[in-house]
């Protein structure tokens, strides 16, 4: 079987601030090179003089780049090298799409399908491996017309096993984290197996470890003909992130996958009320409301829902990321955010609680309470919130009115609240972002930002949410 078909489900590699490579290495080169051939197709040129100029390397960096939504340079920077050090899944990342297919029509010609767990992981109790598996299954049957039966003995479709290192499939495992698990796409034989690293330790709703539900319906999505998205939120996303198992819901982009390939249930009653399917914010939707946007050592961070894009003020490009896979302890749907210099910290803001964040470490202490910053217990959210470069201080924003906190001395100002109107001319609705950025200060109210002077409380220009935050679809 081509190694195409065998789909690897890897850890989330510890994300870090990355500035501009200064110095790449000999090794740096040669590890990206490799890195290029085995997932972007990088092939020897040996074309006539007139490509003499055409350099390989670079047009693959390209074409990396643009898959994971980095910024768009065709050199080795430190971005793209932390991307290509990070556990990853050992299929090639040849489709820049949403979902994506193994093509040649790879899928079963049936419906109904049978599995079996040859054994067991020594982490969890057999009662919650068969829960887990066969919960994870069921991920996939909600959604279309396949049905899964479990048997105890002899071949099924799909065949699950525990092993580690060299375990029977010329596909060894790595020992700890790294590769958790890998699958076969439909085929006759080996397709359909899913196999889990018994190095790594699985658990049923804990943190601390991989939970196998997740781990598993991944590795099922690749066991019934899907490839990997990459679209952030999608299951099928190459890289583990975690989810409350409780409450999990298929995101649509794997909706859309797997009913291309076998269409939606016809037996799904539609008088029952079920949770719909999460759709990733999409930065090219006009009418999207952020919940928070902030600068962060010169990018510029824009937060919706379980999501936030980093943005270059050089690059049109922003990449899209989970919030928890940048920041494991922070909350999701966040209520605001700000950056203090003062402090090099970031702070994300979620009802009456506050997180502060040194790179992509808590800050010991946090969560705090945001009465934490002076603000009245009657306040129960903040709007939003900004950091004032020039004064040191901290605005918040609380339906219309705003809080003036100085970061150095840690207090808020006297006299405050004050409304809105007092600073801020022709703002008469609610302030959903703020931020500061080369001296001009942006105030979002629904889809549309307004940019001022902080100094006078001068309105420039009503701009629509799309100035800073690019749409790349072109």
């Amino acid at each position: 079987m081509r190694s195409l078909n065998l789909c690897i489900l890897l850890s989330l590699a510890g994300t870090v601030y990355c500035g501009p490579l200064s110095e790449v290495t000999v090794e740096d080169e040669s590890f990206a090179e490799s890195y290029l051939k085995k997932f972007f197709n990088l092939t020897e040129e040996r074309g006539p003089a007139s490509r003499r100029f055409f350099n390989p390397v670079s047009e693959k960096l390209r074409e990396m780049q643009t898959f994971y939504g980095l910024q768009i340079t065709g050199t080795l920077d430190a971005e793209t090298m932390a991307m290509m050090k990070k556990p990853r899944c050992g299929v090639p990342d040849t489709n820049i799409a949403r979902f994506s297919t193994f093509g040649n029509n790879l899928k079963w010609q049936k419906n109904t399908l049978t599995y079996r767990i040859e054994n067991y992981t020594p982490d969890m109790s057999v009662a919650e491996v068969d829960d887990s598996i066969q919960k994870a299954l069921q991920v996939w049957a909600k959604v279309t017309p396949l049905r899964f039966t479990r048997i105890y003995s002899g071949t099924a479709d799909i065949m699950i096993s525990f092993g580690s290192r060299y375990h029977g499939d010329y596909y060894p495992f790595d020992g700890p984290d790294g590769t958790l698990a890998h699958a076969f796409a439909p085929s006759p034989g080996i397709g359909g197996d899913a196999h889990f690293d018994d190095d790594e330790t699985f658990t049923f709703r804990s943190r601390a470890g991989y939970v196998l539900f997740l781990v598993a319906a991944h590795e099922f999505g690749h066991s019934l003909g899907l490839s990997h998205s990459n679209d952030p939120g999608a299951l099928m996303y190459p890289v583990y992130s975690y989810q409350n198992p409780d409450t999990f819901v298929l995101p649509r982009d794997d909706v859309n996958g797997i009913q291309s390939l076998y269409g939606s249930n016809p037996e799904k009653d539609p008088s029952i009320s079920e949770p719909q399917p999460p759709t990733t914010p999409d930065a090219c939707d006009s009418t999207m409301v952020l919940d928070a946007v902030t600068t962060l050592r010169g990018e510029m961070l824009f937060f919706k829902d379980s999501f936030f894009w980093r943005s270059y003020s050089q690059s049109r490009t922003p990449q899209q990321s989970l919030i928890t896979n940048f920041w494991p302890n922070a909350p999701v749907n966040i209520d605001a955010a700000y950056e203090s210099r003062q402090s090099d910290r970031i702070f994300l803001f979620k009802d009456r609680k506050v997180w502060a964040f040194t790179a992509y470490n808590l800050v010991q202490g946090y969560p705090k309470r945001i009465t934490s910053f002076g603000l009245p217990r009657s306040v129960r959210k903040i709007d939003a919130a900004l950091y004032d470069a020039q004064s040191g201080k901290t605005l918040f924003f609380v339906g219309n009115y705003y809080f003036s906190y100085d970061e150095a001395r840690r207090t808020m100002d006297r006299g405050f609240p004050k409304r809105l109107d007092q600073i801020f001319s022709g703002l008469n609705k609610r302030v959903t972002a703020a931020f500061q950025y080369k001296g001009f200060t942006y105030i979002y109210s629904g889809p549309y930002m307004l940019e001022y002077d902080l100094r006078t409380g001068r309105l420039y220009r009503v701009l629509r949410n799309s100035y800073f935050l690019r749409c790349t679809n072109f």
